[in-house]
């Protein structure tokens, strides 16, 4: 099957899941990470034939973020992506690869990424939720979920530990900056330091603001 072929069916079936009512999890978002993913792809010389599936069906199951069961929705998700598979003919081959990269891709199910292209669709995943993009979905997330912005004390948690259940801008330092030191492929961590330096940045332009 062509690439071509087999993103113009992927994409039909994100399409079709992806509701919008969630902003930091729409369809695209779905089309960053594959983008990121083929270009990481393409450097770390990764099979694409994993990579692509994997990155466009990484969410199959989309779990609210405040749900319990968010932590564990990789794995329904890869379960899922496997039977759609079967539905288009993509070879059998490649179903347990893409699996793991499904499975692995979630930073909260914490399973260890045992393959490139595993830590390669991780990566994309990760580098979405970073720099001037991933301010945007955590500005949307906390919409969702009426969250306000910052704590007028110490908005920026300095003397005091991060609690993004309370806070967004604790998001930042609660997970997002740790974020960028858990990519695992070199172009990717060499991406991720763009994007935290775009991250910091902005907050000292809103600390100038807030002032």
């Amino acid at each position: 099957m062509r690439s071509e072929d087999l993103e113009n069916k992927l994409s039909r079936k994100i399409s079709q899941i992806t509701l919008g009512e969630d902003p930091a999890h729409d369809f695209l978002h779905f089309k960053r990470v594959v983008r990121t993913a083929k270009k990481l792809c393409l450097v770390e010389n990764a099979r694409l034939e994993i990579v692509l599936p994997a990155a466009w069906l990484h969410d199959f199951v989309i779990i609210p973020k405040n749900d319990p069961r968010r932590k564990q929705a990789s794995q329904p998700s890869a379960e899922a992506a496997i039977q759609f598979l079967k539905t288009i003919d993509y070879p059998e081959k490649y179903f347990s690869d893409i699996a793991h990269a499904i499975e692995a891709h979630s930073f909260s199910a914490d399973v260890e990424t045992k393959t490139l292209e595993a830590k390669i669709v991780q990566d994309a995943d990760r580098l979405d939720g970073l720099g001037a993009i991933g301010i945007a979905r955590c500005f949307a997330t906390a919409g969702l979920l009426r969250r306000p912005f910052y704590s007028e004390e110490d908005p920026f948690c300095s003397g005091r530990s991060a609690d993004d259940s309370q806070f967004t801008i604790d998001h930042f330092f609660a997970k997002l900056f740790k974020t960028s030191e858990t990519l695992k492929t070199k172009s990717g961590r060499e991406e991720g330091i763009k994007r935290v330096e775009t991250m910091k940045k902005y907050l000292f332009d809103f600390d100038s603001e807030i002032q």
